[in-house]
């Protein structure tokens, strides 16, 4: 078999050497004697201007740019999605679950942003106290919502008022309303689930001497209760907010008892509850340092639950497991 000559002959076409598989496949161009020969086909996709017939194969466009451009249309997809998930939430924070029934958040767009004892939580509504809330909320609930001071007297026709921040499910609250119908509770909680659960159990017993308060206690106590207005406070097994960092969260602080002094009447009883050893021990201490309330029991600890405070579910649970309740009694001096 003959040679194939290295250099093709003037005006012959150009030989195309083989290319890398994957690659375009560049000719080598004849010498230049006449007219340019033409540019030889390429497997890859096709190139124009300078470096088409010279020099190293520009590359070609690869799926770097086209991804580029699909990440930044996909990254502002993704910011889009964000920013009308994070509207729909603001929309429901600021809408209520049933129309006429408790605000999602009756004060947060006129309050000052500040850190709180609480988390709002969603949860299911059952068919019964969904219709609890539809029933009677318009009249027994009411929103805190910083607009205007309570008249307790003729919200509860005169009775002498406790104000309970934190009721849970409502049984407890129920039992005492039905066990002492003279006197008024104000009973203040965020859990929309709870507050229809208390409204129908005190619907079912005939108690009528509960309302029920929905949002933050912080902003009743200081905008919306008159001074010596109340007979009396029971906080019962508030968060504890074990970790350090999150102490600031408690309830129970100097504070929030230098709202709670003059909204109270002299003589008024502070009824404070815990199965949490080291907040029970943060109570005592804050309550006891505190110039305007007295300890009732005659050692300076701890008191006895009184009768009136009927046993939660929630306490029973900390008894099975081991813990053991501390009541607190102050009274207002």
């Amino acid at each position: 078999m003959s040679e194939q000559p290295l250099n093709p002959a003037p005006g012959a076409p150009a030989e195309a050497v083989p290319a890398p598989p994957g690659s375009a496949t560049i000719a080598t161009p004849a010498p230049v004697t006449g007219a340019p020969a033409p540019a030889a086909s390429t497997t890859g996709p096709s190139t124009t201007g300078p470096s088409a017939t010279a020099g190293p194969a520009a590359p070609a466009r690869t799926d770097a740019g086209a991804a580029d451009g699909y990440a930044s249309a996909a990254g502002g997809d993704a910011a889009e999605r964000r920013e009308a998930s994070f509207e729909r939430q603001r929309r429901l924070r600021q809408e209520p679950r049933f129309p006429g029934g408790p605000a999602a958040d009756p004060a947060g767009s006129h309050h000052e942003r500040r850190i709180r004892s609480f988390q709002p939580r969603r949860s299911r509504v059952t068919t019964g106290q969904q219709e609890a809330l539809e029933r009677l909320w318009p009249t027994w609930g009411l929103d805190i919502d910083g607009r205007s001071v309570l008249d307790l007297g003729r919200l509860f026709d005169g009775l002498p008022v406790v104000l309970e921040i934190g009721f849970g499910m409502g049984e407890a609250t129920a039992r005492m309303a039905a066990d002492d119908p003279g006197t008024g509770i104000l009973a203040v909680d965020v859990h929309t689930p709870g507050q229809g659960n208390l409204l129908g159990l005190a619907d079912r017993a005939g108690s009528t001497n509960v309302r029920v308060a929905n949002g933050d206690a912080v902003i009743l106590l200081r905008e919306m209760l008159a001074p010596d207005s109340l007979d009396g406070l029971r906080v019962y097994f508030p968060d504890p907010w074990p970790k350090v960092r999150h102490h600031k969260r408690r309830l129970i602080q100097p504070a929030f008892l230098d709202l709670v002094a003059p909204v109270l009447k002299p003589g008024a009883t502070v009824h404070c509850a815990t199965d949490w050893e080291p907040y029970a021990e943060q109570m005592l201490e804050v309550l006891t340092a505190h110039p305007r309330f007295a300890n009732t029991a005659a050692d300076g600890g701890y008191a006895p639950r009184p009768a009136f405070r009927p046993l939660t579910r929630f306490e029973g649970q900390g008894l099975d497991k081991g813990h053991v309740v501390h009541d607190l009694l102050f009274t207002r001096v």
